[in-house]
């Protein structure tokens, strides 16, 4: 369903705006205890076709599971954003937190996934009186992941829209979405890799910016 509405919900803008190709990088650390996960994680990513930094930051994150196949979750991220846009340029630093609910069952070999995502983002020392109002995301994910036997490289897809709102009311929209197709592989005592392609763009504008993004990413799990 959210695929359908991804494709769909743009075929009145023939024209799209400014294309970019970027990459995301991550390297992260778990730890598992009963029906609790706890998380660290450092990214990086560049933009402008791989050539300037976008951003970096470290993320604090917890899950918990409820009950069998749903879990709740809470992440906090300290984001260095690179504004090389405008008169005034330089790295901005940015909060954002974030809470989940997450459910996942499967279907013999296939396992559906779906997670309903809120954020709260903004610029650290810049109040609302100039100009800075809490970003506001709420965001809904479907994914699917088929487990082929005798195979470590099951496929993964994703399709999840944003609803994105301001405090002060001028933006209340499905302003993007997203197409994710990826893999996992995990190495016995040493950790899980992964790479993906990620498809995003625009949405309720004249001309709609495209983001192609290649990621990389690494995590170790302590149990």
């Amino acid at each position: 369903m959210l695929i359908n509405i991804a494709l769909f919900s743009n075929l009145n803008y023939a024209q799209t705006g400014e294309k970019d190709w970027e990459s995301w990088g991550t390297i992260g650390v778990g730890y598992s205890l009963k029906k609790w996960d706890f998380n660290v994680e450092q990214q990086y990513r560049l933009k402008e076709n791989f050539s300037e930094t976008d951003s970096y930051f470290t993320q604090f994150g917890v899950e918990y599971e409820i009950f069998k196949n749903f879990k709740l979750g809470a992440a906090a991220r300290y984001i260095s954003f690179n504004d090389n846009v405008g008169a005034i340029q330089g790295y901005e630093k940015h909060f954002r937190f974030q809470f989940d609910g997450i459910y996942k069952h499967k279907i013999k070999n296939l396992e559906l996934g779906y997670r309903f995502r809120y954020q709260n983002k903004n610029e650290l020392g810049i109040s609302p009186d100039d100009g800075d109002n809490p970003k506001h995301t709420f965001r809904l994910r479907t994914s699917l992941e088929y487990n082929f036997a005798n195979w470590k490289l099951d496929p993964k897809v994703s399709a999840e829209i944003f609803n994105r709102y301001e405090e002060d009311g001028d933006v209340n929209t499905y302003n993007k979405y997203r197409l994710t197709v990826g893999t996992d592989y995990k190495v016995e005592n040493i950790g899980k890799f992964g790479v993906f392609y990620r498809f995003e763009k625009e949405m309720n504008v004249d001309l709609p910016e495209v983001t192609n993004i290649i990621g990389l990413k690494y995590n170790y799990t302590f149990k």
